[in-house]
């Protein structure tokens, strides 16, 4: 089983992230490709000690970056989670 550093691996402090928190109480974190929901819920919180209402995950695709020559290259594809909390507990990300 992993831990919980391990499934989360950062915050995302996006534009649209930030108007999810504060509109929704959704946080966006960007996690282990591997993991599913339920060690995601898990983690957050007993990181962040707070209630986990719902965990909606997706894959992001990894970009293709040019070279100098004629070859393709790939980023990483990595997977992002959107975390709704219950309405009383928050998450002070400053």
């Amino acid at each position: 089983m992993r831990t919980s550093s391990e499934v989360i691996k950062q915050v995302l402090l996006t534009e649209k992230g930030t108007r999810l928190s504060e509109e929704e109480n959704k946080y966006l974190f960007r996690v282990s490709i591997n993991a599913n929901k339920i060690e995601i819920k898990r983690a957050v919180e007993e990181l962040f000690k707070v209630r986990v209402m719902a965990v909606n995950t997706m894959r992001r695709k990894g970009k293709k970056k040019r070279e100098r020559t004629a070859n393709f290259g790939t980023t990483a594809a990595w997977k992002r989670a959107v975390v709704t909390l219950h309405a009383d507990d928050s998450i002070n990300l400053i």
